[in-house]
């Protein structure tokens, strides 16, 4: 038989359906963030410059970027 973990909310072993839709809608608009994240890192890796000023840039960008993609994790 399976136990629960008690947490704040749970009443007699079963979360509400409000606080699962939370956490649901809460999972979702992480992901939906990491994936624009990914996508911007992905635009920023596929640019090529020569241009020392903008190279720089987008290293800041690119490291701005993925330190927001580790918080996220």
């Amino acid at each position: 038989m399976a136990t629960v973990l008690q947490q704040p909310g749970i009443e007699e072993g079963f979360v509400s359906e409000d606080a699962r839709r939370l956490s649901e809608q809460a999972r979702a608009a992480r992901e939906r963030q990491k994936q624009a994240l990914n996508l911007q890192r992905k635009n920023i890796l596929a640019q090529n410059t020569s241009n020392p000023a903008r190279r720089s840039a987008l290293e800041s960008a690119l490291a701005q970027i993925e330190g927001q993609i580790a918080r996220l994790q």
